[in-house]
């Protein structure tokens, strides 16, 4: 029987990651490979925008580079080692405990309960007692406040937002925040997530831009 692909992956980045093997691999570090994560999951991303399916299959067994090349470096770890099994068991046990209408017998009305049920496992599973507890801080703006704004809401927060911005006014820091701000939350009442709407003006203007050259 043919080995399963992804234990060969698991021996391909052993013997690169080990002594004889590849002296770029054996110097990185969770740090270093940080960036690549993020490059990797933006041209994932790239590639499902553009449909080509060809392109999606590659970057997507980039991303799983990432995956497996971190858990190897993890293995080596002298005070708390885990491995790509412990990972993968990991997310497995994650995903049955919070599919309790899958594996336990719960009954949902439809997805709202679904995620209605899972925010509230995480929260009894991790401890939570603040809206702000398990957020990335690090992650980009626009998300960011998308996530801020969800987690407020589950939590039963009311958030005071700026007074409409007068765009014909002097510009500083502090008020293109704001206008930023109402916009957001502006596209998260109307249930529109902000980041795919610009990203799709985003590239409109990429079109445009292309158009203007070729005149």
């Amino acid at each position: 029987m043919q080995a399963s692909q992804l234990a060969r992956l698991v021996e391909v980045m052993d013997r690169l990651r080990s002594p004889g093997g590849c002296p770029w691999d054996a110097e990185q570090t969770h740090e270093s490979l940080l960036k690549y994560l993020l490059e990797e999951s933006y041209e994932f991303v790239d590639a499902v925008h553009s449909g080509n399916r060809a392109d999606m299959r590659e970057e997507l067994g980039d991303v799983l580079l990432q995956v497996y090349f971190h858990a190897r470096i993890a293995q080596e770890d002298v005070d708390d080692p885990f491995t790509i099994e412990d990972v993968a068991q990991s997310i497995a046990d994650k995903l049955i405990r919070r599919h309790p209408h899958v594996f336990a017998g719960v009954e949902v009305s439809g997805s709202a309960e679904v995620i209605q049920n899972w925010e509230e496992i995480k929260k009894v599973e991790k401890g939570r007692t603040s809206a702000l507890d398990g957020v990335a801080m690090a992650q980009p703006a626009l998300p960011l406040i998308e996530k801020l704004l969800y987690r407020a809401a589950k939590y039963g927060i009311d958030v005071v937002f700026p007074e409409a911005v007068d765009l014909d006014g002097a510009g500083d820091e502090s008020a293109v925040g704001q206008a930023l701000l109402t916009v957001i939350a502006w596209a998260h009442a109307n249930g529109i997530d902000a980041e795919s709407a610009l990203r799709k003006e985003a590239m409109r203007l990429g079109q445009q831009i292309v158009a203007t050259e070729s005149r």
